[in-house]
């Protein structure tokens, strides 16, 4: 193995608090080791256009382990398999970008890509290793939803948040007698709505992996009243849906991206409550407030955990792994499965049978 390494690192799709963790952690690691790391701006981008490539140094990352968002810039567009382009006439187009990608990262005389995000960055890279791309992958989501690893680093905060923000609702809702309906992230996973309904003693919880039906969710808000409760909590996953219904979507949303976009659930199902109840309503999204802002303890020590485990890994000679937090270790997953397998709520877990304890409805009795 090369003495002196360098190693690239990237950040893409949605952003998550402790993205600068991982890089922090990285760059320190492999500076211990003698070897040169560099950044790579918005996702594969930097590999598009050189310039956008940083030389990361212990001065360059100092300070950044708090700090959310990424110092590298993502994006959840852009595909390099399939890039929007705008030819010779101004017309846009899709082409395959991937070879001048690798093209550039092999003239640059880079050895290993560690690459960060979600399950689509980790199959984006999964492609670029079966092109000959060395690549290390550290799992990102917010909606914990990755099957290979217990835990990724962004998901504390982000629930942390939509608990604090669940607290807040419980006061104005008191004071007006009102429903108040939070709508969270969680597009096929509901780990965010239900970590955060039961911490913020929501009465009633809606995850993607339960369907629900309106007259159990206004049947358990009428309940509330029998017991001298007369307003109430709702918080529903972004990705839930009603018996036989589908999510509900804003459309594709912007050029280039490749899932549509999530939103509208939260206000449906307080129409829904206020014409079969009578109740004043309100609804509320908290969308990107749940991926911003400063990283939670856990999440700063997790996520820097994840970014020393990938630098070890380089040194052991692994390559198109990915990182896998399995307690009490960080193993190497094969990326070929990392990303193959969503890590739904199972429906007989502690936490649903806790819910279900403690009296909070998830619309399907």
């Amino acid at each position: 193995m090369n003495d002196r390494l360098k190693i690239a690192i990237n950040t893409g799709g949605g952003d998550a608090p402790g993205l600068n963790a991982v890089i922090y952690a990285v760059t320190m690691a492999a500076e211990r080791r003698g070897w040169e790391v560099y950044g790579i701006h918005t996702g594969y981008k930097g590999l598009l256009d050189t310039d956008l490539i940083t030389r990361l140094t212990p001065e360059k990352v100092c300070g950044i382990v708090s700090l959310g968002g990424t110092i590298l810039g993502t994006t959840n567009k852009g595909d390099p398999f399939n890039m929007p382009v705008k030819n010779a006439v101004g017309d846009v187009e899709c082409r395959d970008v991937s070879g001048k990608i690798l093209s550039n990262f092999k003239r640059l005389g880079l050895d290993v890509l560690i690459a960060v995000g979600g399950d689509g960055s980790l199959r984006l890279a999964h492609r670029f290793a079966q092109l000959g791309m060395p690549i290390i992958g550290v799992p990102k989501t917010i909606d914990n939803d990755l099957a290979s690893t217990l835990v990724t680093f962004g998901f504390d905060t982000a629930v942390t948040t939509s608990t604090e923000a669940i607290d807040k609702l419980h006061s104005t809702a008191s004071a007006h007698q009102r429903v108040m309906v939070v709508e969270v992230m969680g597009r096929y996973a509901g780990w965010i709505a239900l970590n955060s309904g039961i911490s913020g003693s929501a009465d009633v919880i809606l995850v993607p992996e339960i369907p629900f039906t309106m007259e159990s969710v206004c049947e358990k808000i009428m309940d509330n009243e029998l017991h001298g409760k007369d307003y109430g909590i709702v918080v529903v996953a972004e990705g839930a849906k009603a018996l036989g219904g589908q999510m509900i979507t804003k459309g594709a949303g912007e050029e280039g991206r490749q899932e549509v976009l999530l939103g509208g659930i939260g206000e449906w199902v307080a129409k829904e409550i206020h014409k079969r109840t009578g109740k004043d309503t309100r609804s509320l999204v908290l969308g990107h407030l749940q991926r911003g802002g400063s990283p939670t303890t856990f999440d700063r020590l997790i996520a820097l955990r994840f970014g020393a485990a990938a630098v070890r890994f380089i040194a052991e000679g692994q390559r198109n792994v990915m990182v896998a937090n399995q307690p009490p270790t960080m193993v190497p997953v094969p990326l070929a499965e990392a990303a193959e397998k969503m890590k739904s709520v199972p429906l007989d877990s502690d936490s649903i049978l806790t819910a279900r304890d403690l009296g909070i409805s998830f619309g399907d009795e």
